[in-house]
């Protein structure tokens, strides 16, 4: 992790952004997107994903793709009372709003070790959106196909119990990879985009991974060349950034997703302070039909950290340890 410090900005206090309803753009009258010296749409400069929306919509919204200004009070009140937790994990990610709705499944993140502690966090904004997977339209991820679910089990197999070695583990724990795009938010979610006529520059904060993506027209790498970070194109459509990604390398599995996922993600200004982005994912591989996820980035004047992640993560000296004590432990009482 990095070194970001808030100060007194605790996050058991949940900030409540000005309402964003999807559909709907929260504009100043008259505004227009900058531009830059070359007449492209500007989205240079530092942008922040730190909105509490969850990915898949809660079983309590129902059809229900957007609330009401009063309903958003409410939930900012649940909210409020549930946050106590000391627990950094617990506030991550849809935890913190299926935790305070109550749903069983995302309780106890890990009670009996614990986490780093919460003020470590960046404060949080809430809007009217019940996810933000925005198709299919209920609100949560499609259906995994039999290959998907068969490639689980090969790979859960494949790698032994989850603390037989380092190899065990996942590629986040073991500080060789982070997903890109990272979708996370609250936690290292932060972005800077730099442009030229020819290029886009992203550079992702979780992981310090930079993508440089030409505009050029070039065509992607041949399939038979995989990337961890896949190969993307980028083009103009109007005033809408659309960037192309294939050639995912297959031991990235972005999302879990196999080498033939082709990701599109679509920038666009909606505001002075908003850039949204949208995340198309496709991979019949995988899923039974693509899905959308829609990210509302609010601009923000903090600089970008390193993220002190290494390969000689000292952490998992400590995870494989522990575990071979639970081993020790359970031949004990047998």
């Amino acid at each position: 992790m990095n070194a970001r410090w808030y100060g007194s900005v605790v996050v058991a206090v949940l900030s409540l952004a000005p309402a964003v309803v999807v559909g709907q753009t929260a504009t100043p009258e008259n505004w227009t997107a900058p531009r830059t010296a070359f007449g492209h749409p500007d989205l240079q400069g530092t942008w922040a994903n730190n909105r509490a929306t969850p990915m898949e919509r809660p079983e309590q919204f129902g059809e229900k793709a957007t609330l009401s200004d009063e309903e958003l009070a409410e939930l900012t009140s649940q909210i409020a009372v549930f946050r106590n937790s000391e627990q950094a994990g617990d506030l991550l990610g849809d935890r913190l709003i299926q935790q305070a709705l109550g749903n069983s499944e995302f309780q106890d993140f890990d009670a009996e070790t614990g986490n780093y502690n919460a003020f470590w966090l960046v404060d949080r904004a809430l809007d009217n959106r019940t996810s933000l997977i925005v198709s299919p339209s209920n609100g949560r991820l499609p259906a995994r196909t039999d290959a998907a679910q068969a490639r689980a089990r090969e790979r859960a197999a494949s790698r032994g119990g989850p603390s037989d070695g380092p190899e065990s583990r996942g590629l986040g724990d073991r500080c060789l990879h982070f997903a890109v795009p990272s979708m996370g938010s609250g936690y290292n979610s932060y972005f800077q985009l730099l442009q030229t006529p020819d290029q886009v520059t992203i550079i992702q904060e979780m992981g310090h991974l930079v993508r440089t993506i030409p505009l050029d027209g070039r065509p992607h790498l041949d399939e038979k060349i995989p990337q961890w970070i896949g190969n993307a194109r980028g083009r103009w459509e109007g005033d809408t950034l659309v960037v192309e990604t294939r050639n995912y390398d297959p031991q990235s599995s972005y999302s879990d997703a196999s080498s033939n996922l082709v990701l599109v993600e679509r920038f666009s200004r909606v505001g002075p302070t908003v850039l949204r982005q949208e995340l198309t994912l496709t991979d019949p591989d995988t899923w039974t039909s693509p899905w959308t996820v829609e990210l509302l980035l609010d601009e923000s004047q903090d600089l970008l950290f390193e993220y002190a992640c290494h390969e000689g993560n000292y952490a998992m000296a400590g995870i494989l340890g522990g575990a071979r004590a639970e081993e020790r432990a359970a031949e004990g009482g047998q």
